[in-house]
């Protein structure tokens, strides 16, 4: 890891402001809604999607901005996930949970090295429940060794082994917990575990991740506990 110290956001990235009149993308919209709209082939909200598969468009950006308030931004290597404009151009419906095997600070580094081909949006600490942010959520993470999958989740690494329980401290499950939240609430995706993932539970996976001790009946309990505070 280099001497650099990671940096921390000053603020939450928000939607950008919607322009005063209408714009080019506005008016091809429209215009496609309403040539298409009396036959049924495209509902608004596909067309949205498709204005952004279009090659060199892009939202807004606010260098070192989180998604998740709190977090710290410890940017992963460009080569570990790609740009994308999602929710516009993929949906987001799931959450998928990971466990390092190692510390906070080996997650940070590794998914900082251009090499290792892989990273998660976010990373857990044990100790304290800290949470770095290393990918934005609309781009979309190398973490689940499953492509469709990788577009429509993110990836939540928890510092820690997955034959030892003791590493799964209850600073790091509320912590998770309020994150995923979070997540839900701002995708509108159910609290429940066809949507909330283990690693090993995406089809193709050959990690074993989070592993028998993780609680998931605690941890859906503390999610939907976030959410209803929300």
């Amino acid at each position: 890891m280099d001497d650099e110290r990671p940096r921390r956001s000053r603020r939450v990235d928000r939607d950008p402001p919607r322009s005063r009149g209408p714009g080019r993308r506005a008016v091809i919209l429209a215009a496609a809604a309403a040539a298409l709209g009396g036959a049924g082939y495209l509902a608004h909200e596909d067309l949205e999607r498709w204005w952004w598969r279009m090659p060199g468009k892009q939202r807004d950006r606010t260098p070192g901005a989180v998604d998740h308030p709190g977090a710290e931004w410890v940017p992963a290597s460009e080569e570990n996930y790609h740009r994308a404009d999602r929710p516009y151009d993929w949906e987001i419906d799931k959450v998928v949970i990971h466990m390092v095997q190692g510390s906070y600070d080996v997650a940070l580094k590794v998914f900082q090295d251009p090499e290792h081909g892989a990273a998660a949006h976010y990373v857990v600490r044990a100790e304290d429940g800290h949470v770095a942010q290393m990918i934005r959520e609309l781009d979309i993470g190398h973490h689940a060794g499953n492509l469709d999958y990788n577009r429509r989740s993110i990836g939540i690494e928890h510092e820690g082994f997955v034959d030892r329980p003791e590493n799964f401290s209850d600073a790091m499950y509320r912590s998770s917990a309020k994150l995923t939240a979070g997540i839900c609430a701002r995708y509108d995706i159910p609290v429940d575990r066809d949507h909330l993932l283990a690693h090993h539970e995406v089809p193709g996976a050959d990690h074993t991740d989070p592993g028998p001790h993780w609680d998931w009946d605690r941890y859906l309990d503390l999610v939907r506990e976030a959410v209803a505070k929300r």
